[in-house]
């Protein structure tokens, strides 16, 4: 019985634990569909003010950059880091992580 138990608590903390790492899904259209990386990188960085440090595709059919981004409620020109997933069809912000 106390293994079932222990096998339990194992099994859904795993499912947690996932779920909590889980990549959000920016889209479901084809990848004819979307921007390419170069155009999308240029949006991000000339019309949206962020600095990439990393850009990739994620498993999550979405743009992710790492970089920097302008601090919300920040003095001018004082920046933080961020972690975003882009929608590589339109640029819309699925989900942002600031450290």
């Amino acid at each position: 019985m106390k293994k079932l138990a222990l096998l339990s608590l194992v099994a859904s903390t795993a499912l947690f634990a996932q779920a909590a790492f889980a990549e959000p899904t920016c889209t479901k259209e084809p990848k004819d569909k979307w921007m390419t990386e170069l155009d999308a990188q240029k949006k991000i960085v000339g019309e949206m003010g962020y600095v990439i440090y990393k850009f990739k595709e994620s498993e999550g059919a979405c743009y992710e950059i790492y970089g920097m981004g302008t601090k919300e409620g920040g003095a001018a020109g004082e920046m933080e880091k961020v972690e975003i997933y882009f929608n590589p069809v339109d640029l819309s912000i699925a989900e942002k992580k600031k450290d």
